[in-house]
């Protein structure tokens, strides 16, 4: 997993050049790229999340485009429509913005339901449905939806079937001084962004994509991650927890987690570091948690401080019994 180390590395350095000081959440979006996975960037104005889509679509070489959400987006506006062309006699497709490899979703919640799920069968199955044909997206395809979690008029929540589709949630946060000031420097002529290039081609992405499901995983991992997304479905705080798909996901995570720090092998640690961005969104707080203002962060540290590490239980059997013979 030497390769995909230093693959993601050089990736992560060159988005970095636009991106100040927010490795992690460069490199959660990476993750995401290589399950073939999708991100919500969910975070107040300014702080990034455009650029970051950007510039990972330069540095892989994928086309971008854009869909800017507003509540009078159609979902033909986002899939394409079927046109009649006189001269042939014939109807044509032609293709929306989500026919592309990495498409934003800027301000995804502001859109209506009913344009919001024009994005549900591409982001689970790779196509598009229009007028009864079924049209492949190109691969790969990866869906960066972007959401102000502050500003609540004028915006409609996503439904949980939506969530649900999102592998990550993702948040950037406000820059450090330091790293403020730098982003101050390098914009002083032009934006970095223009100086973007691309550091890895779209076959050789499609080699780690597939290269990460070789990773490791022992069965006493796969029964962590089953005990944790499984407490999470019988917890007094949560109203409606994780689906299967959440624990799909954590496996997937976890063996890119694992594959980008150059093993071929998932520990628990992976997982610890994977649930709040994995499964937070996917959980609906109950509302007398909610009036404790009690958020889902907080609730998965209990539940991982209450499921056993794989291993944990095999050492206090041992302990038991040796403070037995005493």
């Amino acid at each position: 997993m030497k390769h995909v180390q230093d693959v993601i590395h050089q990736v992560a350095a060159n988005v970095e050049r636009v991106i100040i000081g927010k490795r992690e959440a460069v490199e959660l979006t990476l993750i995401a790229l290589l399950c073939r996975g999708h991100v919500l960037l969910e975070d107040v104005p300014g702080v990034g999340k455009t650029v970051l889509a950007k510039a990972i679509a330069r540095s892989i070489g994928c086309n971008f485009k854009r869909i800017q959400f507003t509540p009078d987006l159609l979902p033909t506006d986002v899939t394409g429509v079927s046109i009649y062309n006189q001269k042939s006699q014939e109807f044509e497709f032609r293709p929306g913005p989500i026919m592309a490899q990495i498409v934003l979703a800027d301000e995804i919640n502001r859109a209506t339901p009913k344009a919001q799920s024009a994005l549900l069968e591409s982001m689970e199955e790779g196509q598009i449905t229009v007028d009864g044909t079924t049209h492949i997206l190109p691969q790969p395809f990866i869906v960066l939806a972007t959401q102000n979690p502050i500003e609540y008029e004028g915006t409609f929540p996503l439904p949980e079937a939506q969530l649900d589709r999102f592998l990550l949630r993702i948040s950037l946060g406000y820059p450090a001084k330091q790293d403020e000031l730098a982003l101050l420097e390098r914009q002083r002529i032009q934006h970095p962004l223009n100086e973007i290039s691309q550091v890895v081609s779209i076959e050789e992405l499609q080699v780690l994509q597939q290269s990460i499901r070789e990773v490791y995983v022992d069965d006493l991992i796969k029964e962590y991650i089953v005990g944790l997304v499984n407490a999470t479905r019988f917890h007094d705080d949560i109203y409606l927890g994780a689906s299967p798909r959440g624990s799909l996901a954590l496996y997937r995570t976890s063996q890119a987690y694992a594959a980008m720090h150059g093993r071929d092998y998932v520990t628990p640690d992976d997982i610890k570091g994977l649930i709040a961005p994995v499964l937070g969104h996917r959980l609906i707080i109950s509302p007398a948690a909610r009036i404790r203002n009690v958020h889902a962060d907080e609730i998965l540290r209990g539940i991982m401080n209450q499921i056993p590490v794989p291993g944990a239980r095999a050492g206090r059997r041992v302990e038991r019994e040796a403070a037995a013979t005493r």
